[in-house]
């Protein structure tokens, strides 16, 4: 098992560095060396696909699927992957609850052409509920084997909520939050902790966590477990005193030669994301930092890929690495298929924006060619550069009566092509 992290900092330019450079245009000895100082990390795919995430590389994106206890439909879930895919996701996470959750993740890896995280928590709370009736027989030995078994499986990043710690319970019963917890993990962890009067073990025994990400190159996803489910709750005490854990625990595995993610918060005002992704970034030594948006405003239900796309945007621009997809269903309903295009075309518009404003290599050339491309109203090179080419070509045609030179907002009215045609005429006075 080649570990990335700790052959980059032997100064070793790995197989999978070296692919991450061509496909990203970017030097590999730039990306090597944020991948040995734990500011990028490297997610494998069945030994041979990577995708790198990190300071010095394009902006990823993720998309959530999986079943629930409510809506079993595995094929379903795996339709969902493969749209998902053919809308440029970077990677997938499986946050499946209910049904065979083994042959699901299983499966969804087998078939994903990108790397796959999940939250061994989920499976180690459904199947001890469904064993023993209730997740105060939760062990910490259950904890460690499933997340083990994850690995074992093929997953290339998980996410774990270490930083949640019983000092942090004793904060969490004042009641000071609109919102408590809204993180599932979490409110699992805090759960157990207050029945069981245990300290959370994944931030008591982390050196276990350590030993099994070692053993099969498993990247740390450190999960927030007291992210702000509300603007109100945002940059909080809870919030931060979760990223100082998250911070120590950071410094701990880059020593360890363990690669590193750090989640951060999903609802943010727009005014505080830049304070809140600089803070992330200073505490936990640059990590790679993976927001869930953040949405900037709650009273849009239905609409929240939006608001999550304009945080994610200012986010990206900010220093973010890695945004998760929120789709229109977010707070209402399990994802739909169309739901799943949406969340992911919003993120990768919020990636590609945070890309320009960082001066990205080959960001801002492919928005220059679809301008020339429009000007000249070439709309087969138009569909091919855009983002969502099937929905490009299903709102062109959309219309009974459209022209194949202008479309029908302004027909023969087309400013573009009113000044084109004016300036190559032979009277033109211009």
């Amino acid at each position: 098992m080649i570990l990335q992290k700790i052959e980059a900092q032997k100064g070793n330019i790995t197989q999978a560095v070296k692919k991450i450079s061509e496909k990203e245009n970017i030097p590999a000895e730039k990306i090597s060396e944020s991948v040995a100082r734990g500011r990028a990390v490297i997610l494998n795919h069945k030994d041979s696909g990577w995708t790198g995430i990190g300071d010095c590389l394009h902006i990823k994106v993720n998309a959530n699927i999986g079943t629930s206890s409510n809506i079993i439909n595995i094929e379903e879930e795996l339709l969902k992957l493969k749209k998902s895919c053919q809308v440029k996701t970077d990677t997938v996470m499986d946050l499946s609850t209910g049904g065979d959750l083994d042959n699901i993740r299983e499966k969804i890896i087998q078939e994903s052409p990108v790397p796959i995280g999940s939250v061994p928590i989920y499976q180690a709370v459904v199947e001890t509920i469904e064993e023993r009736g209730s997740f105060k027989f939760l062990t910490a030995e259950k904890i460690f084997e499933t997340i083990e078994k994850h690995a074992k499986s093929g997953i290339s990043f998980v996410t774990v909520h270490c930083g949640i710690t019983s000092e942090a319970l004793e904060t969490l019963k004042k009641g000071t939050r609109q919102t408590g917890v809204v993180s599932r993990g979490g409110a699992f962890i805090f759960s157990w902790m207050a029945l069981t009067g245990k300290e959370n073990p994944l931030y008591e025994r982390f050196d276990r966590l350590i030993s099994i990400a070692k053993k099969y190159d498993l990247v740390l996803s450190l999960g927030d477990g007291l992210r702000p489910g509300c603007i109100s709750d945002a940059t909080d005490n809870l919030q931060i005193s979760e990223v100082m854990k998250l911070g120590e625990l950071t410094e701990y595995a880059n020593q360890e030669g363990v690669q590193v993610i750090i989640e951060g918060p999903g609802h943010v005002p727009i005014n505080q994301i830049f304070t809140n992704v600089q803070l992330v970034k200073n505490i936990c030594a640059s990590a790679p930092l993976y927001l869930l948006g953040p949405l900037v405003t709650d009273i849009a239900p239905g609409y929240d890929h939006i608001t999550s796309a304009i945080g994610a945007a200012v986010a990206g621009w900010a220093g973010a690495d890695f945004i998760c997809y929120v789709t229109p269903s977010e707070h209402l309903a399990l994802p739909t298929i169309d739901d799943v295009i949406d969340g992911v075309v919003s993120a990768k518009i919020a990636a590609h924006a945070g890309d320009i404003a960082r001066n990205i290599p080959g960001s801002r050339e492919l928005d220059d060619q679809i301008s020339q491309a429009r000007f000249k109203r070439d709309w087969k090179k138009q569909q091919a550069l855009s983002i969502n080419p099937e929905k490009f070509k299903k709102v062109r045609e959309s219309q009974e009566i459209f022209s194949e030179d202008v479309c029908n907002m302004c027909g023969k009215y087309c400013a573009m092509k009113i000044i084109d045609d004016i300036m190559k005429s032979p009277i033109s006075h211009f």
